[in-house]
């Protein structure tokens, strides 16, 4: 994590600036009419709960790990890539196709958090799910991480039941319905994989920077 931390954070920074401004963008300028999405028996199965708001907002920590666990500018550099070309085909998805989630009877300024959110994020730019998708492609590419690490097994396990939870407060907290969360899993999970089995990560050297191994050596 200490190697090219600089350049970590500001990119890391810089990217989420970058993604918000065009979500924000084509959330509150749809170009072609908005789609309601339909209601299933799981959302109304997960009725609304409050207390997993924390769950919902940990994933803009959960979606930094992945890069800043990245060893090499060039690793970094690729993730930055693959992450990326997956919310570009999230904000295609929003721009040809709008859609949004039917209203909740839910007096949102009574529940802590919820009337900041809500004045920020619209239930729009509903499906995919891109807080679901994401979450999944951190989540594939974190277990990679941690195995090649060697990470005992119940960080793994966390590592997985974290996704989970995030997927699981996207119906809870009433920002994303079922169909949406399957169409997100569905698109992270596709570009987690296709990221991972490019030939340029099938000769990835030891993840140890050259820096510490230079030092390790003396």
């Amino acid at each position: 994590m200490k190697s090219h931390f600089f350049l970590k954070t500001f990119g890391i920074t810089l990217f989420m600036w970058a993604f918000f401004t065009g979500y924000f963008y084509l959330l509150k300028n749809p170009v072609f009419p908005v789609t309601m999405m339909p209601l299933t028996a799981l959302d109304i199965a997960v009725g609304f709960k409050p207390d997993t708001l924390f769950l919902y907002a940990s994933l803009w920590l959960y979606v930094s790990l992945p890069p800043a666990l990245q060893a090499t500018r060039r690793e970094l550099i690729y993730y930055g890539l693959a992450v990326g070309s997956l919310c570009v085909t999230g904000l295609v998805f929003f721009l040809v196709w709008p859609t949004a989630v039917p209203s909740a009877n839910i007096i949102w300024e009574q529940s802590y958090g919820f009337s900041i959110l809500k004045g920020v994020d619209a239930a729009g730019n509903a499906c995919p799910s891109l807080h679901v998708a994401t979450a999944v492609f951190s989540a594939v590419w974190l277990n990679r991480l941690l195995l090649e690490v060697g990470a005992p097994r119940i960080v793994r396990v966390f590592n997985w039941a974290w996704c989970v939870g995030i997927a699981y407060s996207a119906l809870a907290t009433k920002q994303h319905v079922a169909v949406d969360m399957v169409a997100g899993a569905i698109l992270g999970m596709f570009a987690a994989r296709l990221s991972l089995t490019q030939s340029s990560l099938s000769n990835r050297q030891n993840r140890v920077p050259v820096e510490i191994e230079r030092r390790q050596e003396s």
